[in-house]
């Protein structure tokens, strides 16, 4: 094989990692709001409005705020989902779409650049004047890790990247662990199952999905920020391009857990990455679409597999999923 191939397959390699860190954070989200028997179809509202909160505070204060502001955001969006759905019971596929809407919408808003310029100002009177009519924004930087960064194609592929790539690795750990190993794992996977059982032996259903709910918001969000600030800087109006509806696919290929998730993303952000680099040399290069429509067909795929009732049952969807749970 040739140098130029090995080069290639290794940029595809690294792409994968990188765009499919979006994915990951996004469906460890997911995992742990369906594990509770939540379905948040308001992922891609949620990581919209984590970018378009990103792209002004990041231009405004950098990134360790807009980090903050986006998680901060992401809770109020958690808390709205879970008000209304595990305390008013109302039907949880409209009120996430409606969550869908109302994100693309105020993130088409926050990105307008009147609108923008006035929020930066507030945040930051001395804002340079850059920062006032740029659309783009410094990307996280990397941070190699010493040694390991110097291992042919696993070196690049993971040792080579900014601090969320990191933490998406690590969150996927942590959560598994959490989902797996401790009581409240226990609890949160029982309350998806039947909560009516959960309830009588002293769990709090509720509390449990509203905690589920707000990590699912806050991940959605920051997945939102990485793909501004850590994948592509530069802002353009309905940037997430349907990238919050695969996640929600991942969570079904990696029958929701995290670990398997991790591959799941990869897969999905080797899909993305390919097909840009494909295009690159000039493979369907008349019909760019076509490449596009890649990781939506497999979603759909996915989806299509999910319909199947044998399918269901042999990968385990929560009992409980998409189902108002009431004492009464």
């Amino acid at each position: 094989m040739s140098l130029v191939a090995v080069e290639w397959i290794e940029s595809v390699l690294i792409g994968a990692v990188q765009a499919g860190t979006v994915f990951l954070i996004a469906s460890l989200g997911e995992i742990y709001a369906e594990r509770s028997g939540v379905l948040n179809l308001g992922m891609e509202g949620m990581m919209i409005v984590g970018a378009a909160v990103s792209f002004i505070v990041t231009n405004a204060l950098g990134h360790g705020y807009a980090i903050l502001a986006v998680l901060l955001a992401g809770l109020l969006l958690g808390l709205a989902h879970s008000f209304l759905t595990v305390s008013l019971r109302l039907n949880q596929i409209v009120v996430g779409l409606a969550i869908t809407i109302l994100g693309l919408g105020l993130g088409g808003l926050l990105g307008n650049a009147a609108i923008r310029r006035g929020i930066i100002l507030f945040l930051n009177p001395e804002a340079p004047e850059r920062n006032l009519i740029v659309q783009e924004a410094e990307k996280l930087p990397d941070i190699p890790i010493p040694f390991l960064r110097d291992i042919p194609v696993l070196g690049g592929m993971f040792f080579r990247q900014n601090g969320l790539v990191y933490l998406s690795l690590i969150l996927a750990i942590v959560m598994w662990f959490i989902l797996f190993k401790t009581r409240f794992g226990l609890s949160l996977r029982s309350v998806g199952e039947n909560p009516a059982m959960s309830d009588a032996m002293g769990i709090n259903v509720f509390r449990i999905r509203y905690i589920s709910m707000v990590v699912c918001g806050m991940l959605g969000a920051l997945a939102g920020s990485y793909l501004f600030i850590g994948y592509q800087p530069f802002w353009v109006e309905g940037m997430t391009q349907g990238r919050g509806f695969i996640a929600l696919a991942l969570v079904i290929l990696a029958t929701w857990n995290p670990l398997r998730a991790i591959l799941g993303a990869y897969l999905f952000g080797g899909v993305e990455a390919l097909q840009f680099r494909l295009q690159v040399l000039g493979v369907a290069a008349q019909l760019p679409q076509f490449l596009l429509m890649l990781p939506y067909i497999v979603t759909i795929a996915t989806l299509v597999l999910l319909s199947l009732e044998s399918v269901r049952k042999r990968i385990g969807v929560p009992a409980s999923l998409g189902k108002p749970y009431s004492r009464e």
